[in-house]
């Protein structure tokens, strides 16, 4: 329990509902630091970002000649890798096959600005489909353990069937629309723990879950994070950390050039997501993504703090329709609206109480920032 008293970040609006955040003696909090130590030094969206992506695109064209596509982009119908997928087509040339994941949960705006996008490029769509009775009974279990990353099954079936489809038709490339523009301040721990930690997701599903996951596909960091970088020579690029890039000019460019419609807010394509970020995580654990979202938006210039504090005061959910909202998720799940309203009243829980490997993942940031491959803020 955190007993510390209330205070918010003096230049961004992080405060102490993360509970390990720290401030220094003029009330700026440690993200800030991180930002200014370990990211700003090593980010330059500049000449020499785009230096760089032009040499890592010379490598991927030659590797795909003769292929029928040359990379791999995992497409979800959010604004960054929306963007990322203009960019690399109609700037760099790229011949990417562009990969969605359907796991249950998309809104109708996501699912139009998908084909807009897809369409408007003339790329071909590959969709994995997958299986609801086993993604409906994985998030059931999820909600039944009282943890606080409610998002993880469909997030980890995400990663893993875009890693096991790369690996198993010999991709090398996968593009990745992830970037410190946007997110240079992460989530705590508490907040959204670790999609890949493998045992955490194995005890929640054989505590809580009724049946077994024959075909959900699962990737462990080390699969993923070693076996296919260096064993199998597949590659993550990110782009947008090397060019420039801001939610004002994604949001503008791709409405202007595919009617694509923004969502209220960062990852809202999905409806269980919307959910879970506006309405379970504030009023359950007290944890508002948007102050992850608006702060990184402030290190990096887009928003003012003010601005941010504004909106911060009205709810991300809205008040007249969380009860459909209610409604549907409950119906979604197969289960009544009052079981949904227990699982929200039932004593909380932390990733802590549940196996995991913590460990393996901080000394694997630890390394990656040693190197000078990880420029993202604490986590």
């Amino acid at each position: 329990m955190n007993h510390r008293s209330y205070q918010v970040c003096t230049r961004c609006v992080m405060d102490t509902s993360d509970s390990q955040i720290r401030f220094d003696e003029a009330g700026v909090c440690d993200h800030c630091h991180a930002f200014d130590d370990d990211v700003v030094p090593h980010w330059h969206p500049d000449e020499r970002g785009r230096a760089e992506v032009e040499k890592v695109v010379a490598t991927i064209k030659e590797g795909g000649k003769g292929k029928q596509f040359d990379s791999i982009l995992g497409m979800s119908g959010g604004l960054d890798s929306s963007y990322m997928l203009h960019l690399m087509v109609t700037e760099f040339g790229l011949r990417p096959l562009v990969f969605h994941v359907d796991g249950g949960w998309n809104s109708d705006i996501a699912v139009s600005n998908i084909q807009n996008l897809v369409g408007g490029l003339g790329l071909d769509l590959y969709t994995e489909v997958i299986n609801w009775e086993e993604m409906r009974d994985f998030q059931l279990a999820f909600f039944k353990s009282g943890v606080s990353h409610l998002d993880i099954p469909q997030d980890h079936a995400f990663i893993a069937t875009l890693y096991h489809f790369a690996n198993k038709h010999g991709v090398k490339w996968i593009l990745n629309g992830g970037n410190i523009s946007t997110e240079c301040v992460r989530n705590p721990k508490d907040w959204l723990y670790y999609g890949t930690d493998m045992p955490q997701l194995r005890d929640i599903h054989r505590q809580f879950g009724t049946r077994p996951l024959k075909t959900y596909p699962t990737s462990s960091i080390l699969f993923h994070k070693f076996y296919l970088r260096y064993a199998r020579g597949v590659r993550v690029f990110k782009p947008l950390d090397l060019l420039p890039y801001t939610k004002k000019l994604a949001i503008e460019t791709l409405s202007r050039e595919y009617g694509w419609k923004a969502y209220p807010q960062k990852h809202f394509e999905s409806r269980f997501t919307k959910f879970f970020e506006a309405y379970w995580l504030p009023t359950r654990f007290g944890y508002d993504t948007r102050r992850i979202q608006f702060s990184s938006l402030i290190l990096t210039g887009q928003m003012a703090r003010g601005e941010a504090l504004e909106k911060l005061i009205s709810p991300a959910y809205d008040p007249a329709t969380i009860d459909d909202d209610f409604e549907y998720i409950a119906s979604k799940l197969r289960i009544g609206v009052e079981e949904l309203r227990r699982y929200h009243e039932m004593p909380k829980k932390s990733y802590r109480d549940y196996k995991n490997q913590e460990w393996m993942f901080d000394l694997g940031a630890k390394v990656l920032k040693a190197i000078g491959a990880e420029k993202a803020t604490k986590r």
